[in-house]
């Protein structure tokens, strides 16, 4: 559009056959983008049903078929119907350990990019991740405490999910109580609340025993989903769910919060409810991940670079093509982690290291297309 705008003037009937062409291709295209969402849930199927044959434990692809397809039939009929013929080591492999840890890398991957992009939008900054209002330092300084405290594998959970709320509660009131811009003094909230979680964990790391505690600290928060169990999963899954719906629902609604304040109110959105929904909601999908899973960086911060990249800046799209690309970004990373050598590398290092790279490429692209 813009190229055709610049160019000479031209006579009435050439202009509007011009404009017809022109608009026509725009359309062609976003058409063509909506319809390459389609292939996202046939490459996360896929790779979701491959996730199950990586592992130390060999399982013939058949035979994991088989148990899976046994276990679903079994819980849909009551218990009273189920198939055999596969030893007890390999039903317990696949069910007991592989499946909670490929469902929980997918719905993870999938809650850290959907709130990544959504405070992208909301607050209009490509730059923005899950953590910019304290959730991921807050889930962090509550997991140390209670690895500190002696607590047991749902405490230490339990209380990483409660700081992850209370990190971003905290930071909404001190910015409600701030004189300057809503949207700046929410995120140098979030920066200053980051901060004292940050540095109340460095303090609980000083304090750790270094035997047992201060190893357990520092595993965690390098994120790793090597010791996931079904309960875990069952634990993440109504507050991300929960976070998700809402986000899903009024996803058209955060393009008009991309706008200027004042223009999204003359279209009838109340920006500062939209704006707290939106928050709120994206804060129990990333507690609820990081509660499980540690602190895992650069998903919800590339993940939707790569979303707008392939689909455009329309967050209908957006947001439930950031959901598959993620969940299927943290399997494969995961699938990598099982594999690439004896002890598993901590997810976190390995989302750094493939997204640091993908994220400087991103930049230095998006440089030259302006430049021309």
């Amino acid at each position: 559009m813009e190229l055709f705008l610049k160019t000479r003037p031209l006579c009435p009937k050439c202009f509007y056959v011009k404009l017809h062409f022109v608009m026509k291709k725009v359309m062609a295209e976003k058409n063509r983008r909506r319809k390459g969402i389609y292939i996202l849930p046939l490459a996360f199927f896929v790779v979701f049903s491959l996730s199950f044959l990586v592992g130390r434990y060999p399982v013939s692809p058949f035979t994991a078929l088989k148990i899976l397809f046994s276990r679903a039939l079994s819980f849909f009929s009551f218990e009273r119907l189920s198939l055999s013929g596969w030893s007890g080591s390999e039903e317990a492999v696949v069910l007991n350990i592989r499946f909670p840890r490929i469902a929980s890398a997918s719905l993870i991957g999938a809650a850290l990019s959907v709130a990544g992009a959504s405070y992208q939008g909301i607050f209009r900054n490509p730059m923005v991740s899950p953590d910019l209002l304290g959730a991921s330092t807050g889930a962090g300084f509550g997991a140390a405490l209670g690895i500190l405290t002696g607590g047991g594998y749902f405490a230490i959970t339990l209380s990483s999910f409660s700081f992850g709320l209370l990190a971003v509660v905290l930071a909404i009131l001190v910015a409600r109580k701030s004189r300057i811009d809503s949207t700046l003094s929410l995120v140098l909230a979030g920066v200053m609340i980051s901060s004292l979680f940050s540095s109340g964990t460095s303090l609980i790391k000083l304090m750790a025993d270094t035997q047992d505690q201060l190893p357990a600290i520092t595993y965690w928060l390098m994120g790793s989903l090597s010791s996931i169990k079904m309960k875990d999963l069952i634990f993440a899954f109504f507050p991300v769910v929960i976070g998700l719906i809402p986000v899903i629902l009024l996803r058209w609604r955060i393009n008009l919060l991309t706008l200027n304040e004042d223009e999204a109110k003359s279209m009838g959105i109340e920006v500062k409810k939209m704006r707290l929904i939106v928050i709120l909601s994206s804060t129990l999908m990333t507690a609820g991940a990081v509660a499980i899973s540690g602190m895992i960086g650069w998903v919800g911060l590339v993940i939707p670079h790569f979303s707008r990249l392939i689909f455009g800046d329309d967050y209908s799209i957006t947001l439930p093509s950031s959901a598959f690309l993620g969940a299927t970004f943290l399997l494969l990373v995961d699938d990598l982690a099982r594999i690439v050598s004896t002890a598993e590398i901590p997810l976190g290092i390995l989302t750094s290291f493939v997204g640091a790279p993908v994220f400087l490429f991103l930049i230095l692209k998006g440089g030259r297309r302006n430049e021309a």
